[in-house]
């Protein structure tokens, strides 16, 4: 990465909370990218030990910049290192994701004409095997969703994204998704409704490095089918995936063996159960705001 005093070509922002050793590994590869000139951006969403990133930042990044958040979650977080960014480009990463040394270059030049665009993300084997069915799920997902002819996606994670700073800005993450769950969606989806291009960079790889065990990846499903209801109910007309994805899904499963397989199944069930849970809760609110 190279350094200077006038303004980056691109702004990665990261946003953290209470895992400094996996951020110190996210921000180690940052410090190595190559062919661009960066500032890295931090923005800490009220860590319950803020000395711990801060050291993590001061070992691996000492350049970046910390921005101190105040615990509203992923999208709030993004949105405010976007404010705070002075790159042209923005690029977004999570802090358990280890970076390609040309990761943020293949991304910028995908966007100079004002297009969004989404590389690969690739999970960690040593991350265990519910690691590797959570990745599986995501990029089902981003890959029902490719536009072979034209190259552009209509779903990515928000580990791996970048766009013009000034897209960020005037489309920021809605910050009432609360959780890490939908807010990828709803800003993808509003994206295309903007008629803007997300362009595929298979080059663009990112390694996925989540804790999550077997309760964790449940829990993360679980999330996420709450988060889908959200996103369905942001905006009329909105779908939740379809046909494409499940068949990809099922086959992309059996592909990875047995233990896979079954861990796959859980996490949909779990999918299943969450949304439940959210259209339950949707109906009480309703129920609650006609006798009020």
């Amino acid at each position: 990465m190279s350094h200077s005093a006038g303004r980056p070509r691109a702004t990665v922002v990261v946003p953290t909370r209470d895992r400094p050793a996996a951020l110190a590994c996210c921000l180690a590869a940052l410090a190595e990218q190559r062919g661009i000139e960066l500032e890295i951006v931090v923005v800490d969403d009220a860590s319950s030990d803020g000395a711990a990133v801060a050291g993590a930042v001061a070992r691996s990044a000492p350049a970046a910049r910390v921005v101190r958040g105040q615990g509203s979650g992923p999208a709030a977080a993004r949105n405010l290192g976007v404010r705070a960014a002075r790159g042209e480009y923005v690029c977004f990463t999570d802090d358990d994701c280890v970076a390609d040394r040309g990761w943020a270059q293949e991304l910028v030049a995908a966007c100079a004409d004002g297009a969004a665009a989404a590389g690969t993300t690739v999970a960690d084997p040593a991350a265990g095997p519910s690691a590797a069915a959570a990745q599986l799920l995501t990029n089902a997902l981003q890959r029902a969703s490719l536009d072979a002819a034209h190259g552009t996606l209509g779903f990515a994670p928000t580990c791996n994204i970048a766009c013009p700073r000034e897209l960020a800005r005037k489309l920021p993450f809605d910050e009432s998704f609360a959780h890490a769950a939908g807010e990828d969606r709803d800003w993808c989806s509003r994206l295309a409704q903007a008629g803007v291009a997300l362009r595929f960079v298979p080059a663009a790889t990112v390694c996925h490095r989540p804790q999550l065990g077997v309760a964790g990846l449940l829990r993360q499903q679980r999330r996420y089918g709450r988060g889908a209801i959200a996103f369905r109910a942001a905006a009329d007309g909105r779908q939740l995936a379809g046909r494409d994805f499940y068949a990809r899904l099922v086959r992309e499963a059996v592909a990875g063996g047995v233990r896979i397989a079954a861990l796959v199944a859980l996490a949909q069930a779990a999918v299943l159960a969450g949304a439940a849970l959210e259209l339950g809760a949707r109906a009480a609110g309703r129920r609650v705001g006609r006798t009020t």
